[in-house]
């Protein structure tokens, strides 16, 4: 997130603000108003449209986009991915379920049926997310919002992943601005010293070279 702030002070012509105060200071501001702005856009565009662009789990795919941009969980093709998994798995747990009609938990409560469905949820969650080699941690939620029947169905999950796709591109154009080479959709190979690694097409993550014994 640090470069990311130096980004925007230089784009703006703020050098001076991180001159001048602490860098704590300056990247809790930054967070502060990044959360605030990203947040209240969906908020915006839920209140304009009346559709749930706005549930729990962005808050930490927000952080994670903002504070560490150039992680492999952070790039659009894990964070939109991760999230279609989490939707998907809580849908089909509930229709395992025979849920899918049966309203929010918080309002007619817990029942066996109700914890499997939020235990298969997470698990599948998990495990595709792996399979897949697209882990974003914020899908976790996601799922069990589904599952617990807080948002059920097929039109308002499109409208889920609408608000992850706008989240996404509010990270874009904001990583952009500030010099970060944010990925228009596959996480970046890392750079670094030493032996020439090769990239994992999937996670970004580098394979160390095989050598001889």
């Amino acid at each position: 997130m640090a470069d990311v702030v130096r980004g925007l002070a230089r784009r703006f012509r703020l050098e001076s603000l991180t001159e001048r105060h602490s860098t704590v200071l300056v990247l809790g501001l930054f967070a502060f108003l990044n959360g605030l702005l990203s947040i209240a856009l969906m908020a915006l565009v839920a209140l304009a449209t009346r559709q749930p662009f706005v549930f729990p789990s962005l808050g930490p795919t927000a952080f994670l986009l903002f504070y560490t941009p150039q992680a492999a969980t952070a790039s659009p093709r894990n964070t939109l991915c991760g999230h279609a998994i989490g939707a998907v798995a809580g849908y089909a747990s509930l229709a395992a379920f025979g849920l899918l009609h049966a309203g929010p938990s918080i309002l007619v409560g817990v029942s066996w049926e109700r914890v499997g469905a939020a235990a298969l949820s997470l698990g599948l969650t998990a495990g595709f997310m792996v399979w897949l080699r697209v882990p974003h941690p914020p899908a976790g939620a996601t799922t069990l919002i589904v599952s617990l029947g807080l948002i059920a169905s097929p039109a308002k999950l499109a409208v889920l992943m609408a608000g992850v796709l706008l989240l996404v591109a509010q990270g874009f154009v904001i990583n952009r601005l500030a010099g970060i080479d944010y990925p228009i959709w596959s996480p970046r190979a890392p750079r670094g010293d030493g032996p020439e690694r090769t990239p994992d097409p999937h996670t970004g993550a580098d394979a160390r070279p095989q050598t001889g014994a």
